[in-house]
């Protein structure tokens, strides 16, 4: 019976290789011995004496990573807010030992709480099924992690000088938010947006990242020391990880294509409702995703010609024309991502807003956007262009970051949906429609566009609708057309719109973002005026 008690003894005992005061620098961090007892959790520094010693009841445990955690006492409720009256940080000194530490600490809970104890806010969030797995299929999961978890892809997006010079330009310049501040990096990846932040002067940021990425960013960050003793890297995701205190700030890169593919806004969102203090800013603060119809025979001539293949009638000896329509179909339910000519635009475009700072998780599963739009020329509508924007609302400088056709490209190039039947229009002509995404389980959205030509001219208030055309699509398996841009020349079948630079001149409620100035510079190929444009249609 001694022999099993001393047994146990020795499994609630734990060497930790450092133990540090949060208050304290990192420099009096020394080697130490965690304990559980029967009801309180001890900390004790290598001289033996106590460091630590809280009753199981006020104790939090935020595991920031493999072998990091943060044991923090509960002090007083100010209102839904609960405060903390002190905190250690202890490491474990391999990841086996802090497992088996979380994993008997759940084992006492579970033990104290068969006894009659009680736990505030529950502890249930590190046993609890995760958000993220009840709408994520874990086969797309383990193939995002994987593909943000290695070094060639987030080379591309540091790669990028619109994306990353956007993001520095805008912390820089708001320096003032920054400073002495908290900071959560959703998302982290390389961790280049939290040392922006630590450069700006914040207090401290933590830096979550679910994929093997995590790794690399404590490299990257070990190997800035001036700047990474402020930088907490965390192995988690947004919905599972837990953070020792609120943040002033959130950073993160949330936009996929479209603005919404890979479904990480909604992450950004939950990081928003779990860790931001009331008043905290979040950059960026809020998106558009801009629309306008085109009109570009050779890609669709392009995308139609690869279904020639299945036409076939003695492929070595085998009629391939029974699979002919479902190619067909298939090739044109891919949308195309591409740069392409602003000039393909045949009419000013609309913008759909998403502020951040209100937006609802519910409300990014399913997107329903009503569209109108008069053309300027006459013309074969293709489909519907797609680019999106964000803004930057710091408290110094509003700054854009836009994906604009005209404007420097980005890795996010834009995004077409292609009909499989065109619809004619003539200048004037109203065309209607609606652009539906429906989030799926694959961290994408399904897309369900519908174009209708209206009747125009006199008597057009009595017509009703001419052509329509409808096509559903998988943002998930875009057609990634990667070739320069091509010159388009002017003929009565590719039409002329004038070319304009949508993304400034876009008007919105007031209520949807404050009057802000954009602080983006236009390329020397997009310096365009479109005023004149958007009063003549």
């Amino acid at each position: 019976m001694e022999e099993s008690a001393a047994i146990k003894r020795k499994l609630r005992e734990f060497a930790l290789a450092s133990v540090n005061e949060l208050s304290s620098s990192p420099s009096s961090a020394s080697p130490g011995v965690l304990r559980l007892t029967d009801d309180t959790l001890q900390i004790h520094h290598d001289s033996h004496q106590i460091a630590f010693d809280v009753h199981l009841p006020l104790l939090q445990i935020f595991r920031l990573g493999p072998v990091q955690s943060v044991c923090m006492v509960e002090g007083s409720d100010a209102g839904k807010q609960t405060s903390y009256s002190r905190g250690v940080a202890i490491q474990f000194r391999n990841e086996e030992e802090s497992e088996a530490f979380h994993c008997v600490f759940q084992q006492w809970k579970k033990e104290f709480n068969g006894q009659g104890g009680n736990i505030p806010n529950g502890a249930n969030v590190m046993t609890s099924k995760s958000k993220f797995d009840e709408k994520i299929e874990p086969s797309s999961a383990k193939m995002y992690f994987h593909y943000y978890g290695q070094l060639l892809h987030q080379q591309n997006m540091l790669q990028d000088y619109v994306r990353t010079g956007s993001y520095y330009a805008a912390v820089m310049e708001n320096r003032t938010d920054f400073f002495g501040r908290v900071v959560v990096d959703v998302g982290a990846g390389s961790g280049i947006l939290s040392l922006f932040a630590a450069q700006a002067g914040a207090k401290h940021v933590y830096a979550i990242e679910a994929s093997e990425m995590a790794e690399y960013a404590r490299k990257l960050i070990a190997g800035n020391p001036l700047l990474g003793q402020r930088i907490t890297v965390i192995k988690g995701r947004v919905e599972d990880v837990e953070l020792p205190e609120k943040a002033d700030i959130l950073i993160s890169e949330p936009m996929g294509t479209l603005l919404v593919n890979e479904r990480m806004l909604e992450s950004y969102v939950i990081a928003r409702d779990r860790f931001l203090t009331p008043n905290g800013k979040m950059f960026p603060t809020s998106g558009r995703i801009h629309m306008a119809p085109f009109s570009d025979e050779y890609l669709f001539v392009e995308i139609a010609s690869k279904g020639l293949f299945w036409q076939q009638q003695n492929y070595f000896g085998v009629d391939l024309t029974p699979l002919h329509k479902t190619a067909f179909q298939g090739y044109f339910s891919q949308p195309v991502v591409d740069a392409f000519d602003p000039r393909l635009l045949i009419s000013p475009p609309m913008c759909h807003p998403m502020d951040f700072t209100k937006i609802k998780e519910e409300e990014l599963y399913e997107i329903d956007i009503p569209l109108r739009f008069i053309a300027s020329v006459g013309a074969r509508v293709h489909g519907l262009a797609c680019w999106f924007d964000v803004l930057f609302n710091g408290s110094t400088v509003q700054r854009w970051l836009t994906t604009a056709p005209g404007s420097p490209v980005t890795h996010w190039y834009q995004l077409r949906c292609v009909l499989s039947q065109p619809i004619y229009v003539m200048a004037g002509q109203e065309i209607t429609g609606r652009l539906h995404l429906v989030a799926h389980s694959a961290q994408s959205y399904t897309i369900y566009l519908t174009l209708s030509a209206k009747m125009w001219g006199p008597g057009a208030e009595q017509g009703g609708i001419l052509q329509t055309s409808s096509c559903k699509l998988d943002l998930k398996e875009p057609y990634y057309r990667m070739s320069q841009q091509q010159s388009y020349p002017t003929t009565q079948d590719q039409p002329q719109a004038q070319p304009f630079l949508p993304t400034q001149d876009v008007k919105i409620k007031s209520q949807d973002f404050d009057d802000t100035e954009i602080m983006q510079e236009p390329s020397p190929n997009s310096c365009v005026q479109i005023d004149s444009f958007m009063q003549n249609t």
